[in-house]
């Protein structure tokens, strides 16, 4: 599922390509990418409509139109947003089609909701009414990137939490954005396991949680985020992300660690979720 940093480069290319433009006409196919609320909601909510900002909350894609609404685009598993001249063959799945009126000087283009799976969705809400019409969007948690982040933050957003780190930090009504490659490449470079109480952590380690959640975060989104062998995720050039290469402990399992170069990588499943760790750095 792409992360914080994968959908922070959409919106990016969101932010470049798309903002200022009108939306001449909208196709819907698959039905399911637009469950919330229906194929004609969505076609009415942006037909005429001008995107005019591209914004992120956790991995959900926002986007104000000059009609008061916004657009949510949602990737989760293996959705794909694509940009690409008006009239280009579609890859298989496309499932919402925004046909864009030329800016000036520019060509007219589409943008593509490509979905597989079909886990992924596309609405047009009322901002107004957010608790009421996107109610998972209005109880996330803090965004390492978005709102204000500090190690304080931090220790209050862990307060009474006496699970373990891994599960807290892929807790999106703790921290928003955050899912399994980042986790395990922040825990270890903060050089904590995976195993270790949220609310008993000190407030010496908390600000090196901290600082490696946000070196993480936003040395992924300069490297356009990971992509891996067996995910769906390209920017909406359909470019692939590179940081997988900088990935410490994920996917590395049985692999010598590249920080200590003593233990090799361990495996083992939590909260449902495979987990990479190295036992000599992370205690």
């Amino acid at each position: 599922m792409p992360e914080l940093p994968e959908v922070e480069t959409v919106r990016r290319g969101i932010e470049s390509h798309v903002v200022g433009r009108r939306i001449t006409r909208v196709e819907v196919g698959r039905e399911r990418t637009v469950r919330r609320t229906s194929r004609e909601a969505l076609i009415d909510g942006l037909s005429g409509t001008t995107v005019v900002a591209a914004n992120r909350r956790g991995k959900y894609l926002l986007c104000p139109l000059d009609s008061g609404e916004e657009m949510m685009i949602h990737l989760r598993m293996s959705g794909r947003v694509l940009v690409a001249p008006a009239g280009s063959e579609r890859p298989p799945h496309t499932h919402v089609v925004l046909h864009l009126q030329p800016r000036a000087g520019e060509t007219a283009c589409e943008m593509w909701f490509v979905d597989p799976r079909t886990f992924g969705e596309v609405v047009v809400f009322d901002p107004a009414r957010l608790a009421v019409e996107m109610p998972d969007l209005a109880k996330l948690g803090v965004d390492p990137l978005v709102d204000e982040f500090t190690p304080e933050i931090l220790r209050e957003r862990f307060a009474r939490k006496r699970g373990n780190l891994k599960a807290t930090l892929l807790d999106q009504h703790v921290l928003a954005g955050i899912g399994n490659i980042y986790a395990d490449e922040i825990m270890h470079r903060a050089k904590l396991r995976w195993s270790r109480v949220p609310s008993s952590l000190s407030m010496r380690t908390l600000v090196r949680l901290h600082e490696s959640i946000v070196h993480v975060l936003t040395k992924a989104v300069e490297a356009g985020g990971s992509t891996l062998d067996d995910t769906q995720y390209v920017d909406i050039d359909g470019e692939q992300g590179w940081f997988q290469t900088e990935h410490r402990v994920y996917g590395r399992a049985g692999q010598v660690c590249l920080t200590c170069k003593k233990a090799r990588i361990s495996r083992t499943v939590v909260a449902g979720r495979t987990t990479c760790y190295c036992a000599n750095c992370q205690y």
